[in-house]
């Protein structure tokens, strides 16, 4: 960015959703997907938006609380879905196009979504997600600015609170278009502290952010661990499990190591499985990153 005072959220942004079987993003599986693009008009209108979207056959069962959320069954998912291996191929080749230093990928708990896509190209072809630019995750964001918010951080709830509009919540393609006016509104709303940072910086800030997060987390459960009796067998191992996986997130944004399943956006109980990486992702770190246009 040559402009210090040009808002990054005013140029071209890339925003992406997935929807899912489950909550382990290294275990479960990926039904459907979206990508919006979203180019401002040059003289000042409307900006353009392109949304693609694919519906996957998972090859597994979709359980009905998923469903309950997406929308999708497993009956519909085979009838009308392509195979899982197509679709992720497409959605990594279209990020690919797309994703670059200069226009930043938005998805919202993108450490679920990433990592989930990541895990899919392991499992059908045998490579990992190349992260190409920079990603901004309103949700890690909201977190620190605001660390002491009471309510929920879901989706819904931080649309609520900063007035952006959500059409229907668990589908993709609106999930995407709601991010992205999201991460607009908190560019516009925090202009020093988030809109004038360059991508890059951005970027890394948020790896940071993660970090201080999750061992907040972390330290938190700690605290609960303690004040538990020690008769109670099943919540402490619970509670241990719990910091087990913040201390193992906290080395990681936004890809989770493989040790862990952070909790995301649906109630349903988590899975860890998997290897972990050595620390936050952070733009300096990667070979991959293409110049800015």
């Amino acid at each position: 960015m040559t402009n210090p005072e040009q808002l990054w959220a005013d140029g071209q942004l890339l925003a992406l959703d997935l929807e899912s079987t489950d909550v382990d993003p290294r275990r479960d599986r990926l039904v459907t997907a979206s990508i919006v693009t979203i180019t401002p008009s040059r003289t000042g209108g409307k900006p353009q938006i392109e949304t693609r979207n694919w519906l996957a056959d998972p090859g597994i069962d979709i359980p009905a609380d998923a469903t309950a959320l997406h929308g999708v069954t497993t009956d519909y998912a085979r009838t009308h879905g392509r195979p899982a291996a197509e679709v992720v191929e497409e959605v990594s080749g279209d990020l690919a196009r797309i994703w670059t230093a200069a226009v930043p990928l938005i998805a919202f708990n993108a450490p679920f979504d990433l990592t989930m896509l990541d895990a899919e190209l392991r499992r059908h072809h045998g490579r990992g997600l190349d992260l190409s630019g920079p990603v901004v995750d309103p949700i890690c964001i909201d977190r620190h600015l605001h660390p002491k918010r009471a309510e929920k951080r879901t989706l819904a709830n931080l649309c609520q609170h900063y007035k952006v509009r959500l059409d229907q919540a668990h589908t993709s393609a609106d999930d995407a278009v709601a991010a992205a006016r999201l991460a607009w509104r908190l560019a516009k709303a925090e202009p020093e502290r988030i809109g004038r940072l360059a991508p890059r910086a951005l970027h890394n800030q948020q790896a940071k952010w993660f970090r201080e997060q999750q061992r907040a987390r972390a330290d938190d459960l700690q605290y609960r661990l303690g004040r538990l009796p020690r008769s109670d067998t099943a919540r402490i191992d619970r509670l241990q499990q719990q910091i087990s996986d913040a201390r193992a997130a906290a080395t990681a944004w936004p890809l989770l190591p493989e040790t862990t399943a952070i909790p995301t956006r649906r109630l349903l109980p988590p899975r860890p499985d998997g290897a972990r990486r050595d620390g936050p992702v952070l733009l300096s770190e990667m070979g991959q990153l293409r110049s800015a246009a």
